[in-house]
């Protein structure tokens, strides 16, 4: 597999990851007991990290990459391994 493969595999898995942890640790003002400024939503995180979510986004799509591009090399599981759809009865020619 082609390096420039790899890292877009990466990025992909990153942003979807980083969507994932979006919600997690995050408390709204009323829950973390602050003051809203004027205008805030009531659903307004108090408390958001970018950091921490660049983290461990960044940690949880090198593990979720490497495990893909092993699969890939090694053949762990392929597209026949999931293929659970019946396949249609074979033809028999005249020769059969």
């Amino acid at each position: 597999m082609e390096w420039t493969s790899i890292l877009a595999i990466y990025f992909l898995i990153w942003v979807m990851s980083a969507f994932v942890l979006l919600p997690f640790g995050v408390k709204t003002a009323e829950e973390a007991g602050v003051e809203k400024v004027p205008g805030q939503a009531d659903s307004a995180p108090a408390n958001f990290r970018p950091g921490r979510l660049i983290i461990r986004a960044t940690i949880i799509a090198a593990a979720l990459t490497t495990i893909y591009v092993l699969n890939y090399e090694f053949e762990w599981i392929t597209a026949q391994d999931l293929d659970v759809l019946p396949q249609p009865p074979k033809q028999l020619g005249p020769s059969d």
